[in-house]
């Protein structure tokens, strides 16, 4: 049996890769600056963020099996934390965050929260 947490890894970086991707195409499309609002540090981070929040819930799996919801919306919690400390002085600078802003940040963050509520959930119930 494979491990679930070493799985997620491998898709959560392929996932994101691509629609990295797929973001910098449109913006291309559609002659917009590619590499502007801090798009590089969004990926990263909101890939950073879903491997080590899953990979907390995977390591308290045996022993916060009842909690592991609670445990997710905390680290929810977290990834709006780091947007508001990391990312929102610089999209407010100006004083308005753009849609280019908003989509830097947010289409990984949606990205990686339904990969990580799909995984989670398939991952639960296998535990049961």
């Amino acid at each position: 049996m494979s491990n679930p947490f070493f799985s997620f890894i491998i898709k959560a970086v392929v996932i994101l890769i691509i629609a990295f991707g797929i973001h910098l195409a449109i913006l291309s499309t559609l002659d917009l600056p590619l590499f502007e609002n801090r798009i590089v540090p969004a990926y990263l981070v909101n890939l950073i963020l879903v491997v080590g929040i899953f990979g907390v819930l995977y390591l308290l799996r045996e022993k916060y099996k009842s909690q592991l919801g609670f445990l997710f919306l905390a680290g929810s919690l977290l990834k709006f934390t780091v947007f508001f400390i990391v990312f929102y002085p610089f999209y407010k600078l100006d004083g308005v965050i753009t849609k280019l802003e908003f989509a830097a940040f947010f289409a990984p963050y949606v990205i990686g929260l339904i990969l990580e509520s799909v995984s989670l959930s398939k991952w639960l119930n296998k535990l049961d």
